[in-house]
């Protein structure tokens, strides 16, 4: 029964639920061994009381926030999608596309939002507009990257045997893509909550970026901390989600998982 047990503490899908609960009790347990004020650094139960105390304004403004992350989101996955396939397949539109689309990842995406706030005024459409511009960059460059890696005698093959352009980009250039696509979207997720975070702190009067404005003018810094994990929350869910896709679709391209030692 023992072995049992230790083997079941210690299984992989155990790890997460592990590590994350030893983060929440070594912090929790330094707060009151040094006696940390609430003020500079509230305890994890802290937290927990005022997510509970104020769950309706969180649950509120975290499905304004949710909801422009995800309109964000998927106008980058739109766009970069057809970006990169642009950019994938044709090397003058990479040479002509390429630079501009870096020199523009490069501005910092808060000097963004004012310009955003000039253009279409405080509210939704900066955070959503902020979201996309800050994920949309890796998701181009990760479908690019998967249609550049076409070897170039593979495609001197197909092209021999007759086929197009478009045959050899839709039958080998696409699923050839899929694992970098996949990938990309998971790291593009947790970029479009940070857009749309940032853009709610500077010009919104809702979301959990407004929420988190709010609670510091007020010195809650507990609710601001609760901010924060429900933030941090959603990111996770939504990474693992497309992470499952992610395995159900390219299982083909998925390395174990085991290690080997």
């Amino acid at each position: 029964m023992f072995k049992t047990f230790l083997s079941a503490f210690t299984s992989p899908k155990a790890a997460p639920w592990l590590v994350t609960a030893g983060f929440f009790l070594v912090w929790e347990l330094g707060c009151l061994l040094f006696h940390v004020d609430r003020f500079i650094l509230p305890r994890p139960s802290e937290i927990a009381v005022q997510i509970v105390k104020q769950h309706e304004a969180i649950a509120l403004n975290s499905f304004q926030t949710f909801y422009t992350t995800m309109l964000g989101f998927a106008v980058a996955v739109a766009v970069g999608l057809f970006l990169g396939l642009l950019v994938g397949a044709s090397p003058k539109i990479y040479k002509g596309l390429y630079p501009l689309m870096v020199g523009l990842n490069s501005v910092p995406k808060v000097a963004i939002v004012p310009i955003l706030v000039i253009w279409f005024g405080i509210g939704t459409v900066p955070a959503i507009l902020t979201a996309f511009v800050i994920s949309f960059f890796p998701i181009m460059v990760n479908v690019a990257t998967g249609l550049a890696t076409i070897e170039p005698e593979l495609n001197d093959v197909l092209r021999a045997l007759g086929a197009s352009k478009w045959q050899i980009l839709r039958k080998i250039g696409l699923p050839r893509s899929l694992p970098y696509f996949f990938a990309s979207l998971k790291v593009a997720i947790s970029l479009a909550f940070v857009g749309s975070v940032v853009a709610e702190t500077v010009a919104s009067d809702r979301g959990i970026g407004y929420l988190m404005m709010a609670a510091s003018a007020r010195f809650d810094v507990p609710l601001v901390f609760a901010g924060l994990v429900v933030i941090a929350l959603m990111g996770v869910i939504m990474y693992e989600l497309f992470a499952y896709i992610e395995r159900r679709m390219t299982f083909w391209a998925t390395r174990s998982q085991n290690p080997t030692i």
